[in-house]
């Protein structure tokens, strides 16, 4: 099979177009078929510094939508033939900018027919990183209100969308020239962090999802009401963070997203009824997987960029 492959640690231009053996499927096992695969900025991420991974070589990829090949022994829940897209175990389950992929049954879903293989390639990671945080850890329920930081791009314009199926009131902190675009996925209130301090703008939020790190976090706290929860996807000075949080009446948790089968059936649903759905910032054939890099490391990218494999 064909799979962009790097072998040393780099910018961009590592990334090489290689063949390599297609992968069996083991026990509780699929083999897919690699149609779509989204990137995401833990990609380019590991591509130049590999916080989880061991030293190159490896394939990058944790988005996957595609067709399964082959099931391995115990798989009861897919065919080869089924439609299928998941996010592979994260971080070690990498691997699905390939023509081939194989990963746990249970870490994928049925793919809606609703929706094409780039809009399924695009959702897993980003939103099940969404999902976990918003409703797996602060229980987001109708009437509450969350601020989510940059709105805009992969994980936070898909959260904006979690939030409203959940009846949430949505705060979104994005650049002016993106406020429209959010504004047609329902946000009810946009700030421009370029001309506004968040943090004075911001009172009596329930939860928080903080996607940017650095000094957003402790600013964030004291737009929280008391009791209120900050998820942070960035899983960084956990013990400081809720340390701070605890001092200020409010809590604090840090995420890091898990493959999960019935997460990526709850986001299936949403996707099927028109709920969800990812913006495509672009679409690059996997020999082009270098360009895809360049663009999303510049961070200007609103939405997803997607490799297309079939």
């Amino acid at each position: 099979m064909l799979a962009l492959r790097q072998r040393t640690l780099g910018g961009p231009e590592v990334l090489e177009l290689a063949e390599l053996p297609r992968p069996a499927p083991g026990p509780s096992q699929l083999q897919v078929a690699v149609h779509a695969a989204g990137l995401n900025p833990t990609d380019w991420k590991h591509r130049a510094h590999p916080a989880f991974l061991p030293a190159p070589p490896f394939v990058l990829g944790w988005d996957v939508s595609g067709t399964v090949e082959a099931v391995g022994v115990g798989v009861t829940l897919f065919k080869p033939g089924d439609e299928v897209f998941g996010m592979l175990p994260y971080p070690y389950g990498v691997g699905s900018h390939a023509e081939y992929v194989t990963g746990p049954a249970r870490a994928f879903a049925r793919k809606p027919a609703e929706i094409d293989h780039v809009q399924a390639g695009a959702l897993p990671l980003a939103s099940l990183t969404a999902w976990q945080a918003l409703v797996d850890t602060a229980g987001l329920e109708a009437g509450q209100r969350v601020l989510i930081h940059a709105a805009a791009g992969g994980v936070g314009h898909l959260a904006v969308q979690i939030a409203k199926a959940r009846g949430a009131y949505v705060i979104g902190t994005a650049s002016a020239g993106k406020h429209d675009f959010l504004r047609g996925l329902g946000a009810d209130e946009l700030i421009d962090y370029r001309t506004t301090d968040f943090a004075e703008a911001v009172r009596e939020a329930d939860v928080v999802l903080d996607t940017i790190g650095g000094e957003y976090r402790s600013r964030s706290l004291r737009t929280l009401r008391p009791g209120g929860l900050l998820v942070s996807i960035l899983p960084v000075d956990r013990e400081g963070l809720v340390a701070e949080a605890e001092s200020l009446g409010v809590r604090a948790e840090t995420l890091l997203v898990e493959a999960d089968h019935t997460g990526m059936q709850a986001i299936a649903a949403l996707a099927a009824s028109g709920r969800l759905r990812a913006e495509i910032a672009g679409t690059y054939p996997l020999a082009e997987g270098a360009k895809a890099h360049a663009l999303g490391e510049t961070n200007r990218t609103t939405g997803k960029l997607v490799l297309t494999v079939r």
